[in-house]
């Protein structure tokens, strides 16, 4: 029995062999996918991760709510922060001529005396809460702040700068508040000393601590490097269904599947050799696109793939869907009549299951009616195990049920081939 499958497993090596554009299809294709999927996400999952929107500043104000706002965009990760066109300090005008040209997605623009009208609001409230019920202040005009938005912007990017900008007026307006109703405390008392003038300066009463619901040491936001290289190498497992039953289809047409019916062993012992070495294939497949998330895709300015805490568990999920990927394919290839028949029932159905199942489009940001329906897809359950591997820092439990299943549909894909072979020799 070991004989005749060590004899299985050196068919199929030397017959994939034979076919180098089989070969480049199984390796190199799949890695020049992930660049070009990679490269064309990734502005599309900034703006899901809303970091990195490019805006002009403009700065007329030059005092403490201008400095305050530029420095705040300056140290966010929500935008991009330039306050200069071709290293020309922006005016107005050529902030809104930017934005017309879609250099940038908003322009902002603080007015000349905006910290000046804060002020005057500041003491107008201040004078009405010492004043007594006889006295009347007069009511001074808001501060305008003019923001550039280019059409495209989407309306999220605008909520959140305009929350951004909110928070900083808040606090600069906290801030006066503050030392103006200090200042007329201090006339009060006559310790001056003692008054607390500048105390809010040196306090932050309340602040914010952004985590990612990882359990991973550090934050791991997702993008689209943590999403593409396990997605589309997934796809490129799967994908083997071609050459796979291409394989089964011409052993058929070539009538060498006849002559190894007539030998002394079942169908699976026989079949036994192509799930070797096309587990194997698989599995250096994954090698191959882990290579281009760790090494390539930082070479071009993307960020490196992060691979979570368990190399066991990437392990376990790896073998898990190659079984599923050629137990798929054998499948494909038992049921097929012809081998454009595999080929075209084989390359549909990994695309249908690969866009349901979140490959294409992730399913976090699908409507709910596909995101009930991607549970159906076996590369949604192996894509799901690499989630909770690469982004959050989960272990050899929690990608269990995952891998389990595709196990479980392993099983299922070989015994749909082994019966229909077994209906198809009594035909």
């Amino acid at each position: 029995m070991i004989k005749k499958l060590i004899a299985s497993v050196r068919k199929e090596i030397l017959i994939l062999l034979r076919d180098k554009v089989g070969l480049s299809i199984l390796f190199v294709m799949p890695m020049v996918l992930i660049f070009v999927m990679t490269l064309i996400q990734d502005s599309a999952f900034k703006t899901l991760n809303e970091r990195g929107i490019p805006i002009v500043f403009v700065n007329e104000d030059n005092d403490s709510l201008g400095y305050a706002i530029k420095n705040g965009l300056t140290h966010s990760d929500l935008c991009d922060f330039n306050d200069s066109i071709n290293g020309i300090p922006a005016t107005v005008e050529d902030a809104k001529n930017a934005v017309a040209d879609g250099k940038f997605l908003v322009g902002i623009v603080i007015p000349k005396g905006a910290t000046e009208g804060i002020r005057k609001n500041v003491s107008v409230l201040v004078q009405e809460t010492m004043a007594t019920e006889e006295s009347q202040v007069a009511i001074t005009d808001s501060v305008s702040i003019t923001i550039f938005i280019d059409p495209v912007t989407k309306k999220s990017f605008l909520t959140s700068i305009t929350s951004s900008l909110r928070e900083f007026i808040s606090v600069v307006k906290t801030k006066i508040m503050f030392q103006t109703f200090s200042e007329q405390i201090a006339e009060l008392i006559p310790e001056k000393e003692k008054s607390p003038k500048n105390a809010f300066s040196k306090t932050q009463i309340v602040t914010y601590n952004e985590v990612y619901a990882s359990k991973q040491i550090g934050e791991i936001v997702p993008n689209a490097v943590q999403h593409n290289v396990p997605a589309w190498t997934i796809f490129a497992m799967f994908f083997i269904v071609i050459p796979l039953a291409g394989s089964i289809m011409k052993e058929k047409n070539e009538g060498s599947v006849f002559r190894l019916h007539t030998m002394p062993s079942s169908y699976l012992l026989l079949i036994n050799g192509k799930i070797i070495v096309y587990v194997l294939v698989c599995v250096i497949q994954f090698f191959l696109m882990l290579s281009v998330g760790l090494y390539f895709l930082p070479m071009l300015g993307l960020p490196t793939l992060i691979l979570g805490n368990s190399f066991l568990g990437i392990f376990i999920i790896t073998l898990a869907t190659s079984f599923a990927a050629t137990g798929y394919g054998v499948m494909v290839g038992t049921i097929a009549s012809t081998e454009q028949q595999g080929a075209i029932m084989g390359s549909l159905s990994i695309l249908l299951l690969s866009a349901i199942g979140g490959v294409w489009v992730p399913t976090y940001v699908m409507p709910e009616l596909m995101r009930n329906l991607s549970v159906l897809s076996p590369l949604n359950w192996s894509l799901n195990g690499f989630y909770e591997l690469f982004l959050r820092g989960g272990g050899v439990t929690e990608i269990m049920a995952d891998a389990i299943k595709l196990i479980l549909f392993f099983i299922f894909t070989m015994t749909i081939a082994s019966v229909v072979n077994r209906i198809k020799r009594k035909i």
